[in-house]
């Protein structure tokens, strides 16, 4: 049994060609992938904070080893790094939670601009008893 031509083509699926870089060719589509590469960020400073709670496990020499590595100047520069990729993926998550979240109280849905207003409140309210309670020690 031999197909027709037109059975052929049929069977074929459509692939298109996409370029390695077609993340650069719209301003929404390179805030999506730094979005989605800060969460490298984000796995960093977890493994990091893991490291610290196996330091402090293990004994005083072990933390202050592991503090000491901390305070080397190419693990400030990495950290400030690692901070401000944190700091893009809060807000842009903060910014797309609107989209992400309807929220309707009746029959009235909330405004987006609340929502994201919301999360930026409690993200400073939860720095300042962070901070309150690191500096009065």
């Amino acid at each position: 049994m031999t197909m027709t031509d037109s059975a052929k083509s049929a069977n074929r699926t459509y692939s298109k060609e996409m370029p390695i870089l077609w993340w650069t060719k719209r301003p929404s589509y390179l805030i999506f992938i730094a979005r989605e590469l800060t969460s490298l960020a984000v796995a960093y400073f977890a493994i990091i904070l893991l490291l610290l709670l196996r330091a402090v496990s293990q004994g005083e020499s072990q933390y202050y080893e592991f503090i000491d590595l901390l305070n080397s100047p190419m693990m400030i520069v990495i950290s400030v790094g690692v901070l401000g990729g944190l700091i893009f993926h809060s807000v842009s998550w903060f910014n797309l939670a609107p989209k992400a979240m309807v929220i309707k109280i009746g029959k009235y849905r909330v405004p987006g601009v609340f929502i994201a207003l919301s999360n930026y409140v409690g993200w400073l309210v939860i720095s300042i008893i962070i901070s309150w309670f690191l500096l009065s020690n």
